[in-house]
């Protein structure tokens, strides 16, 4: 089915979805996209595609059924599924689907340069080699995307959304001897520096050969973007859903209005941002977004709410539904999650720099206890890295780290759906292996 065929049949299924269902939601997503994996320095795989999906909700007394299918000419076999599996459901509380809001102006995570072409990913791919072999190191993998596509949220409220989207992102991975170095970037527009990153993972698979054992201690580290985004996607992120809050499952819950992290920092989900990956002026449920201060000055401000939980704990959404792949239902999440506070160069004094950790997700939630294998792990000071370490492991809690904190760097980028510096914290526990 062609796109435009498809855009035409969002009247049809919002009139015969609304003689089966008091609401009627749609969700449809259409793109194009072109890749390309290097196996060492060859490319193994090159692939162009086209992708379309479609996710239907319906909502009777309360009772919310979806589904959802790859093919939207197969839309009224997805409507009757959703009606189906909403007749199954149990009735929850439930306020209603949004009436539509003025949501005007420029798409904010679409870059128009970006253009979906096979020489497009090659050159990324030849330009990340390139920067890594200026390092004695081999290339192991690698692989380019670039994409872009079209969203369209439509109900039987009268909204009619629609934005289009782009992503570019780069990855590759290198080694010596024993030690690797993997560096990646993802961005909506055409500012990946492929060049860059090829060098990043070159310098760090030749700077971490015959790295020395490290004694178990308190020291202070320094936690490269990745690094930092890893623990927090694993513990904070979750802690701030309502979701989780409400059913019990965040630490946080009960502490809005006391301070959970050093007052230098805060933590913010600003969908608004100019070219930000997340960014959106309405969620997945068709809420006007807006910036939401969950941390300021260290101290806790709000949750993070969808339309479903927001009308089961008397809450309001905060514009906070997201929708993970195509076809995923929504939940709750975020867009640009930035971490801010006082920014300084973290290298002057002596510290460990952790480029990477193993074990992120086995953090506890709840606790926020982890202990994380260190990736790529370096003494540093005077601003520059002096000696690789061997082998070392990262004990702690999360939300204790928050209060830790002495500075963040000027090295702001995109992990993810975060938007994080390097972070240095004092007094954390390694334990050399």
């Amino acid at each position: 089915m062609r796109w435009w065929v498809a855009v035409e049949i969002v009247d049809d299924i919002l009139k015969a979805g609304s003689r089966s269902a008091d609401e009627v939601e749609l969700y449809l997503v259409e793109g194009r996209s072109v890749s390309a994996e290097l196996k060492r320095t060859v490319v193994s795989k090159s692939i162009e595609s086209r992708h379309f999906s479609l996710s239907i909700r319906t909502i009777t007394g309360g009772r919310i059924g979806t589904s959802s299918t790859s093919n939207p000419a197969d839309w009224r076999r997805c409507l009757e599924s959703a009606v189906a599996s909403g007749e199954l459901a149990t009735p929850q509380a439930w306020n209603g689907l949004p009436d539509p809001r003025s949501v005007g102006g420029p798409d904010l995570s679409f870059d128009p340069a970006v253009d979906p072409q096979p020489y497009a990913a090659r050159d990324m791919l030849e330009a990340m080699i390139e920067g890594a072999l200026r390092h004695p190191v081999q290339v192991t993998a690698g692989g380019a995307t670039m994409s872009v596509g079209s969203v369209t949220l439509a109900t039987s409220h009268g909204i009619r959304y629609s934005r289009n989207q782009s992503m570019v992102s780069a990855s590759i991975e290198t080694i010596r001897e024993n030690s690797t170095g993997y560096e990646f970037d993802t961005s909506c527009s055409c500012d990946v520096d492929p060049g860059s990153i090829g060098d990043r993972a070159g310098f760090l698979a030749a700077s971490s050969v015959n790295g020395t054992d490290i004694p178990t201690g308190t020291y202070d580290i320094i936690l490269s973007p990745l690094a930092a985004a890893q623990l927090i996607s694993a513990v904070l992120v979750p802690a701030l859903s309502g979701r989780n809050v409400h059913a019990g499952r965040s630490r946080l819950a009960g502490s809005l209005g006391t301070q959970v992290a050093d007052h230098t920092l805060s933590v913010y989900d600003d969908p608004l941002i100019p070219r930000g990956l997340g960014s959106t002026r309405w969620d997945a449920e068709g809420t006007v977004t807006r910036k939401i201060p969950f941390i300021r000055g260290g101290i806790l401000g709000e949750f993070a709410y969808d339309l479903k939980t927001a009308s089961r704990h008397g809450a309001e959404s905060t514009g906070s539904a997201v929708r993970s792949g195509s076809g995923g239902l929504p939940a709750i999440g975020h867009h640009n999650m930035v971490i801010e506070g006082p920014e300084t160069n973290l290298m002057d004094e002596p510290a460990v720099y952790i480029q990477d950790v193993v074990g992120a997700h086995t953090a506890n939630p709840l606790s926020g206890d982890f202990s994380v294998e260190l990736t790529n792990p370096f003494r540093v000071k005077d601003g520059a890295y002096e000696s690789p370490v061997r082998k070392a492991m990262l004990s702690g809690n999360v939300f204790d780290l928050l209060f830790r904190a002495t500075g963040l760097g000027r090295d702001r980028r995109t992990i993810g759906s975060l938007i994080i510096p390097s972070i240095r914290l004092k007094d954390q526990h390694i334990i050399g292996v």
